[in-house]
C-alpha cells in the first residue's frame, strides 16, 4: 500500500491482518460489485449461446462503453482478447471471461507496479487529496492516517477545505479517530495559508507524512482549480519536490463525470493516483478502465465499506475477476 515503510518496521500483527483482510477482499469487491457483474453478463448472455464469434466481440463492445470504459479502452480491450482467443482456440463460455478478465485486469496495471503504491519515502511526505464535494475525500483522509499510525508512522492532518461548511469539523473528528494531530484555522481561512502553517508543523512536530484535505467546490471550477494550483505552488516553495502524492478521489457511481474530473484535476494538480470509493451499488465499473486508459492515472486505493479499515490497495486481477471473471451469473 505504502512505498517508503520497510516491512521491518511493520508490527507483526498488522501484517496477520492485512493478510486475514485480503483474503475476504475478493468476496468483498465481487458482492460490492454485483450490479457491475449481472450487467456485463445480461449484455453478453445472448450472444454467448452462439459461441465465440464476431456478433460475441461486438456485443462485448457494447458491454464495455455502457460500462464506461470508452470508446479507445473498449477498442484495445477488445483487439487483444480477439487476439487471445484465437490464439487458444477458445470457444466456450468460463475460459472466454476468464480471457476478458485477464485482459482487463492487464489494462488496469501501470508498467511500473511501483506506480500503484503511495509514496511516502519523503521525510516528511505530503499527500494532497483532491476531489469534488461528496466523494468521500473526509473520510478518505480519516482511513489513510488510520492505516499510517498502524504501520508506525505519525500523520498529520491539514484541514485546508476552509470553504464547505463543517469540513474542518469533519476532520477534526476523523483525526480523533485515527488517533493524528490536525492544523486548522477557522472557517473561510485561506486555504494556502493553512498548508503553510500545516508544513510548517510537520517539520517542527517531526510528523513524516502530511495528509492535506482542500476543497472540492468555490463559486466555478476555475476558481476551484486556481485554488488548488495555489496551495500546490505553496507546498513546493516549502519542501521542493513536494506533494510526493496528488490523490484524486473519485466516486463510482458517476460514471463519465469521474473522467472529466480526472482531466480537470490532472491539468491543475498533476495527480499521480486516483482513490476509488463507493464500489457498491453501481452497474458501472469500467471507469477506472478510462482513467487508467486515457490519462494514465493508476488506481491506487479502493474503498469497500465505512470502516476504518476499509481502504485497501486496488488488485487489478481481483477487480477484472469480480466483475469479468468465471462463475455464476447471480455472483454468488
Amino acid at each position: 500500500m505504502f512505498k517508503g515503510v520497510a516491512e521491518g518496521d511493520v508490527p507483526a500483527e498488522v501484517i496477520a491482518e492485512e493478510q486475514r483482510e485480503r483474503k475476504g477482499l475478493f468476496g468483498r469487491l465481487r458482492r460490492n460489485l454485483g450490479k457491475a457483474r449481472l450487467a456485463v453478463r445480461d449484455g453478453l448472455k445472448s450472444a454467448l449461446y452462439v459461441g465465440v464469434d464476431r456478433r460475441l466481440y461486438e456485443q462485448v463492445e457494447e458491454t464495455l462503453i455502457a460500462a464506461d470504459v470508452g470508446v479507445d479502452g473498449t477498442i484495445k480491450i477488445v483487439d487483444e482478447l480477439e487476439r487471445r482467443c484465437t490464439a487458444k482456440k477458445i470457444e466456450a463460455r468460463e475460459p472466454f471471461f476468464e480471457e476478458l478478465a485477464d485482459v482487463v485486469a492487464g489494462a488496469l496495471k501501470p508498467e511500473d507496479p511501483e506506480r500503484q503504491r503511495i509514496d511516502v519515502s519523503a521525510d516528511p511526505s505530503v499527500i494532497l487529496v483532491v476531489g469534488v464535494n461528496g466523494t468521500g475525500k473526509t473520510t478518505t483522509i480519516g482511513k489513510i492516517a488510520f492505516r499510517l499510525r498502524q504501520m508506525g508512522k505519525t500523520p498529520l492532518m491539514v484541514a485546508a477545505d476552509t470553504f464547505r461548511a463543517a469540513a474542518v469539523e469533519q476532520l477534526s473528528a476523523w483525526a480523533d479517530r485515527a488517533g493524528c494531530d490536525i492544523v486548522k484555522q477557522e472557517a473561510g481561512s485561506d486555504p494556502a495559508a493553512v498548508v503553510y502553517d500545516g508544513v510548517a508543523a510537520a517539520r517542527s512536530r517531526g510528523a513524516d507524512v502530511v495528509i492535506i484535505d482542500t476543497a472540492g467546490r468555490l463559486h466555478t471550477q476555475v476558481n476551484l482549480m486556481r485554488e488548488l494550483e495555489k496551495v500546490r505552488r505553496v507546498i513546493e516553495k516549502q519542501l521542493p519536490g513536494a506533494p510526493h502524492e496528488t490523490l484524486l478521489v473519485l466516486d463510482a457511481t458517476t460514471g463519465q463525470n469521474g473522467l472529466r474530473q480526472a482531466q480537470e484535476f490532472k491539468q491543475a494538480v498533476d495527480v499521480t493516483g486516483v482513490v476509488l470509493t463507493k464500489l457498491d451499488g453501481t452497474a458501472k465499473g469500467g471507469i477506472v478502465v478510462a482513467i487508467h486508459d486515457s490519462l494514465g492515472i493508476p488506481i491506487k486505493l479502493v474503498g469497500v465499506g465505512e470502516k476504518l479499515e476499509d481502504l485497501r490497495p486496488f488488485e487489478a486481477d481481483e477487480f477484472a475477476r469480480a466483475v469479468f471473471g468465471g462463475g455464476d451469473e447471480d455472483g454468488d
